[in-house]
């Protein structure tokens, strides 16, 4: 099974592509896709889109993993616009026949390290042993994107026990 995870950002975008078996993970693929900061809402959704039909072309994975959406009261307009990217890369996701799941930030970090309120440093380390990496992953957007491939892959596996 391929899982495609995804840290969504208008302006940085992780993603993450993990092959899952009954045994372990191994990372295809991971990092970031950028749009121009000073263009339009709709180029830069235009340009998410493409970024995202590139990779579900090139790996063609089985499920696509989104981290839900989380808004602080203080920066709504962040929740906003990242509710944009998020729509497309599951629009996308869904047209080119792929499962979609969401999951909660701090079921994400449980998953990794028991912890549901585990910090971006103990993220990093514990995906950089799962998968057996000699460094952390960098940046926190790619480390993110690799984390809820990996909480995707772990659910998808204990449903089929």
């Amino acid at each position: 099974m391929i899982v495609m995870g995804v840290d969504p950002g208008l302006q940085v975008c992780g993603y993450a592509l993990v092959k899952a078996d009954s045994h372990d993970e191994k990372l295809l693929e991971a990092g970031v896709f950028r749009t121009d900061a000073a263009g339009d809402l709709g180029a830069r959704l235009n340009q998410i889109a493409a970024d995202v039909v590139s990779l579900l072309e090139k790996f063609r994975p089985d499920v696509v993993a989104v981290e839900q959406l989380y808004s602080h009261y203080k920066h709504p307009r962040t929740a906003i616009l990242m509710g944009h990217a998020r729509g497309v890369i599951l629009q996308r996701a869904a047209e080119a026949g792929a499962r979609v799941e969401s999951f909660a930030a701090t079921r994400i970090k449980k998953s990794l390290t028991g912890n549901g309120h585990a910090s971006k440093g103990q993220m990093q380390r514990a995906i950089q042993s799962m998968l057996g990496l000699p460094e952390a992953p960098e940046p926190p957007d790619v480390a993110d994107a690799i984390a809820v491939a990996l909480c995707c892959a772990n659910e998808m596996k204990v449903s089929l026990l």
